[in-house]
């Protein structure tokens, strides 16, 4: 761990860019008249930390346990979570938020045997959260949640405003990190702007790419500290931080990746699929407190 993570020195969190006065609203307090159906947020600091290629098979995992999980795309500018499922839908978010489709068109049964509902790639327009955006966004998770157990938003990674938006949504916050100090840093601003913004009370991290048993406790301890340190919550207790588990480095995942196949389906016996599976089990018991239907 270098020094920008030590507890004298906490790492700096870039301020998320301004919008102008009144064009984009406040964040949604997390989402209430869902029935049971539980909506976690999966996201990160910095990109390329493997984030959607966590949904996707934690959403598989998830699904062999009996649970009813629907995986939306919402980093809607960016998405790549058809690339990493290796389909090709013909109806994204784009054409429903312009209205040439219907939203069920948009709802897509995925390897594995949970449902998704894909965004557009390269679209500007949906880089800033405009009321028109919101609007459409908070629309098909209040139509789509109700159907399911689970809802998994895999949002874009760092601090915008839409994927503070996305985040706002869910009453769990799973972010996703490596050991490497970039995304370790980018992590702790991410986590602190939730504490200060969203009045998180915890989130729960999950260290992708780990090279030996115990670094990611080992890293979300030394975190802990500089939040203990740092951030504090409406409570005046500091932020808590729940370690989930950690995904090994795995050379069976690089081999999914390049053939678009889940590990979990592809190579279930691999560590990083165990380790994917183990992490569902310890969602199960710890946010899904009854018996799938």
């Amino acid at each position: 761990m270098n020094d920008a993570l030590s507890p004298a020195s906490p790492p700096s969190a870039a301020p998320a860019p301004a919008a102008p006065p009144g064009d984009v609203p406040q964040l949604q307090q997390p989402l209430t008249g869902l029935g049971s159906t539980r909506i976690m947020a999966i996201t990160s600091g910095k990109g390329g930390v493997g984030k959607t290629f966590l949904s996707a098979n934690l959403a598989a995992a998830l699904t062999r346990r009996g649970w009813r999980v629907l995986v939306l795309d919402a980093d809607l500018g960016l998405a790549n979570l058809d690339v990493v499922l290796n389909l090709h839908p013909k109806t994204t978010l784009h054409e429903v938020f312009t209205g040439k489709a219907r939203l069920e068109e948009a709802v897509v049964e995925a390897p594995g045997g949970f449902s998704v509902v894909l965004a557009g790639s390269g679209m500007i327009e949906y880089s800033r959260l405009t009321p028109a955006v919101r609007s459409e966004f908070l629309n098909v998770i209040r139509t789509l949640a109700p159907r399911y157990d689970v809802v998994l938003l895999d949002t874009g990674a760092g601090i915008s405003d839409v994927v503070l938006f996305s985040v706002s949504l869910a009453s769990e916050v799973l972010i996703v990190a490596t050991p490497e100090p970039t995304s370790l840093t980018d992590a702790y601003a991410a986590i602190k702007v939730l504490a200060k913004q969203q009045k998180r009370q915890h989130v729960r991290l999950v260290v992708n790419q780990t090279a030996r048993p115990g670094d990611g406790r080992a890293i979300t301890g030394q975190l802990q500290q500089v939040l203990d340190r740092f951030v504090s919550t409406d409570s005046g207790r500091p932020m808590r931080l729940l370690h989930m588990g950690d995904i090994p480095a795995d050379p069976a995942v690089r081999d999914a990746i390049m053939r678009r196949q889940l590990v979990v389906l592809q190579t279930p016996g691999s560590p990083a699929a165990m380790a994917i599976t183990q992490l569902a089990g310890k969602v199960d018991a710890t946010l899904l407190a009854r018996a799938p239907a």
